[in-house]
């Protein structure tokens, strides 16, 4: 199992503001809609296409307004599990950092160990930033 880390990033929102959005992913249609292919969503599960894949997300779970679990479900094509977490320094002032861990073949690893490093911090940045921007 391969573990990687974004970068702290700050949020400059309450932990609980943050938590309310990421912790259901219906709230994330408006974003990825046009990103991906037969964007579905409830609350606690979603699925897409993207490049060819299909994955499916659930989210295993939730520790209000500190820790959101994400697995990947039946279909997706590698196991892996994804966290969100949150630590509210300020009411002004949320440091977030994302966490995946993978079960990579070698080769596989070795193709996309960095690329993956490389999409957790600007994952993390673009939500920092959409947050910082309201």
């Amino acid at each position: 199992m391969e573990k990687y880390e974004s970068k702290q990033v700050q949020i400059r929102r309450p932990a609980v503001q943050v938590y309310a959005v990421a912790s259901d992913f219906t709230n994330f249609t408006p974003m990825v809609q046009d990103k991906v292919e037969n964007w579905e969503a409830t609350a606690d599960r979603c699925s897409f296409r993207v490049k060819g894949f299909a994955l499916s997300l659930e989210i295993a779970e939730k520790n209000p307004p500190e820790t959101v679990k994400i697995i990947s479900s039946e279909g997706s094509p590698l196991p892996f599990t994804f966290w969100l977490q949150l630590r509210e320094m300020t009411p002004d002032d949320t440091r977030m950092k994302l966490t995946l861990h993978a079960e990579l073949p070698m080769m596989v690893r070795m193709m996309i160990g960095g690329k993956l490093q490389e999409a957790l911090d600007m994952m993390a940045q673009r939500i920092a930033e959409s947050f910082n921007r309201l």
